[in-house]
């Protein structure tokens, strides 16, 4: 059994890896959040579906942000 906590740390760095374009789109305020975060949820582990949410989330559809 892994006693010092890498396999939790490898978890844990592989979820966010596989997230990632969910959290690319909610910090860049995409207008599609949500369907791209089922579209990553849904098909991520295909890697296109992976690929596709990902760019998807680099679009500029993204909301107007009020200035500072």
């Amino acid at each position: 059994m892994d006693t010092n906590g890498e396999g939790f740390v490898y978890l844990i760095f592989l979820v966010f890896l596989y997230m990632l374009p969910a959290f690319v789109a909610w910090r860049r305020g995409h207008r599609n959040t949500l369907a791209i975060t089922a579209l990553n949820i849904l098909t991520g582990w295909t890697v296109i579906g992976w690929v596709v949410a990902f760019v998807w989330s680099l679009t500029a559809n993204t909301r107007e942000r009020e200035p500072r």
